[in-house]
């Protein structure tokens, strides 16, 4: 069985689960031996914030999605086995973060992400 006849990734599960915050069926679209990569302000290209394993990265879900702030979906392709998105977020003081993510897929599982994070200047 090639590529084209693996199980697909489901965009609209993403989309549901970024835009209604809920963790745990972002956790469904993941492997168990995933791994995700942060890049932001706080951990740098060459120390990026690396999760392995669907428990690790259930803690950072529920950490960001529990916060008080709008998340959006604004951009999804998909070619192959990989996925690239946009995500658009807001926080309650209007702060604004912007990440976009890269991701490798095995039978239409997540199995590896990257993520880069740009966060509004905080303004003193």
């Amino acid at each position: 069985m090639g590529t084209a006849a693996s199980p697909g990734f489901d965009t609209e599960a993403l989309r549901r689960g970024i835009e209604g915050q809920d963790a745990s069926a972002l956790l469904s679209l993941y492997a168990d031996e995933a791994e995700m990569r942060v890049v932001d302000r706080n951990t740098q290209p060459s120390h990026p914030k690396v999760m392995h394993g669907r428990e690790q990265i259930r803690a950072m879900l529920d950490d960001v999605y529990s916060r008080d702030m709008t998340h959006k979906l604004e951009q999804c392709v998909i070619q192959g086995d990989q996925v690239a998105f946009t995500e658009s977020c807001q926080y309650a003081d209007g702060t604004r973060v912007l990440a976009n993510s890269m991701m490798s897929l095995r039978d239409g599982k997540i199995v590896d992400q990257t993520v880069l994070q740009a966060w509004d200047d905080e303004e003193q």
